[in-house]
């Protein structure tokens, strides 16, 4: 791949080595080790692995949560990682300010971390007036309002607060703030966590149908190999920090030769064998 062509993916990793900071050589363990992936404009790439494989701390990076001062943010140690076509290692605050902008970052359990004190409508557009606090009032109203129909709420969501909506659309709420601000890559981390089993398909669902519309690039972070396949044909496989598989979900599954892939793959097959439950 030529330059030019690489300038051009949303994300692009080689090597990427990723670890926590701690005054503990004991645990100051590698979280990821030599990761490479490409993720295209316009595509989506799943991430599956264990608790402790590494991928939520692969999504903060690509998420441009990587090298700063808070105690949870992994460092880059080795390796490189350019998201819409910016490299990230040693990206000054400005610069990762203005590339910010255009990547939308749907943390773990992201519906919980709403701004109690704020509604809907202004938790959502939050990140519109935290960009241009003179940005037109009128405007804004109307961007949120889109997107709270997209997420499919009820338009009257807007007037409510957090606490009076359910997890599960609280957590719609948080996917439109993601995504008010047009962003061309979307990092999506466990995107179900801790929503309730009837509505996880609805959650993943949307995003894709976001996804489809907009055609933004995506990472979507999973620890259910069954959500797989709804969000993307591609998926990388994570385990001890490092990706054991990498490509079509089917091939992948199939032909690795690594004894977790493999796992996973009888795993797989067993759920979809098994008879739906009336």
């Amino acid at each position: 791949m030529t330059s030019a062509a690489a300038s051009t993916l949303a994300v692009r990793a080689r090597d990427l080595s990723l670890r926590y900071s701690s005054d503990n050589p004991d645990t100051r363990s590698i979280a990821v080790g030599g990761v490479s992936l490409d993720i295209a404009p316009g595509d989506v790439l799943a991430i599956v692995g264990e608790t402790g494989s590494g991928k939520s701390t692969l999504a903060k990076a690509v998420a441009l949560e990587a090298d700063r001062v808070a105690e949870d943010s992994p460092r880059i140690t080795g390796g490189t990682l350019d998201v819409l076509g910016v490299p990230v290692r040693g990206l000054g605050p400005r610069k990762r300010g203005l590339l910010r902008l255009g990547v939308g970052y749907l943390r773990q359990e992201a519906g919980d971390h709403l701004s109690p004190r704020l509604t809907v409508g202004e938790n959502v557009a939050e990140p519109i007036f935290a960009r241009d606090r003179w940005f037109d009032q009128d405007e804004a109203g109307e961007a949120v309002a889109t997107l709270i129909d997209a997420v499919r709420l009820p338009l009257a969501t807007m007037n409510k607060y957090p606490h009076e909506l359910s997890k599960g659309q609280r957590q719609r709420v948080a996917i439109a703030r993601s995504l008010i601000l047009g962003p061309s890559l979307l990092v999506a981390d466990d995107p179900t966590a801790g929503i309730d089993v009837t509505v996880r398909s609805a959650i993943l669902d949307t995003i894709v149908a976001l996804q489809e519309q907009q055609a933004f690039s995506a990472l979507i972070v999973t620890a259910d190999l069954g959500e797989v396949r709804r969000v993307s044909s591609r998926v990388a496989v994570m385990h001890g920090g490092i990706v054991v598989g990498i490509g079509e979900v089917d091939e992948v599954l199939e032909t690795s030769p690594h004894p977790y892939v493999r796992s996973l793959g009888r795993t797989l097959s067993y759920l979809e064998r098994r008879p739906v439950e009336a």
